[in-house]
């Protein structure tokens, strides 16, 4: 029987990244993040990461720096595991022509979710999506997952819920009745 799961989008979500992060040194976990990632794991929920790594396909780092921040990542979350990183290195307008392309994985399309779901047997229907920007929200509403935006005001789609920490985006899934 499939399992539900909470999709994270990476930047400004778990790590704090306003620009293109591929140098594992500047990782620094948003607040609360490590926390509320505790809570959904201790309650059952696996952990998934989809994030967009457009740098990848405008020459700003490589492949293996985004596996690098993502080991990062891991070391800093601890005992907490990320079941599956996920990231789109793609970019219409990059400048390395490999990369150089829309594709079905980059945000706002919901290509990552449904390879997550493949890979892991997931029921997206009853799995949640937390993200600070409309595209993750539309990434997760396409494939019928709930939704945390996390930000000042709902979104354009509008999410489920609108929180302003990760803490509070894990008490509102903890909290929510079960699909």
């Amino acid at each position: 029987m499939s399992r539900p799961a909470i999709f994270l989008d990476r930047d400004n979500t778990i790590i704090r990244n306003d620009g293109d992060l591929g140098d594992p040194d500047g990782v620094e976990l948003m607040p609360t993040a490590l926390e509320a990632l505790a809570s959904l794991h201790s309650a059952g929920w696996p952990l998934i990461v989809i994030t967009n790594q457009g740098g990848v396909a405008r020459g700003r780092y490589g492949e293996d720096d985004v596996r690098a921040v993502h080991a990062r990542t891991q070391a800093l979350l601890g005992a907490v595991p990320i079941l599956d990183w996920l990231w789109c290195p793609f970019h219409p307008t990059g400048t390395v022509p490999r990369f150089t392309r829309e594709h079905p994985w980059r945000k706002p399309a919901p290509g990552m979710l449904l390879e997550a779901a493949n890979r892991h047997d997931l029921d997206l229907t009853r799995s949640w999506l937390i993200g600070d920007q409309d595209r993750d929200i539309a990434a997760g509403l396409a494939v019928g997952c709930r939704s945390v935006l996390l930000g000042a005001a709902a979104g354009d789609p509008p999410p489920d819920v609108v929180a302003q920490t990760m803490q509070e985006a894990a008490d509102a899934i903890l909290g929510a009745p079960p699909l």
